[in-house]
């Protein structure tokens, strides 16, 4: 699992308990809570894999095939 996600399980266990238990208000606020961090998370994600300057990097061949060469 990756670094972040376990808190998803977290918050599924709360609002199950909330459930069981008539914490109707609680439930769907927890409800909220995933949604948020699951977006939260892949944003994250996203970001990891933006260059820090924000411009959108290539990977293709060489010339003559051989090693990559890196295009902005």
């Amino acid at each position: 699992m990756a670094q972040n996600e376990w808190i998803l399980d977290v918050l599924s266990d709360l609002n199950a308990f909330a459930v069981a238990n008539g914490l109707t208000a609680l439930a769907e606020q927890l409800d909220d809570t995933k949604l948020i961090a699951a977006a939260e998370i892949a944003s994250l994600k996203d970001e990891a894999r933006t260059p820090s300057d924000g411009k959108t990097v290539r990977f293709e061949p060489g010339s003559g095939g051989l090693g990559k060469q890196q295009h902005a």
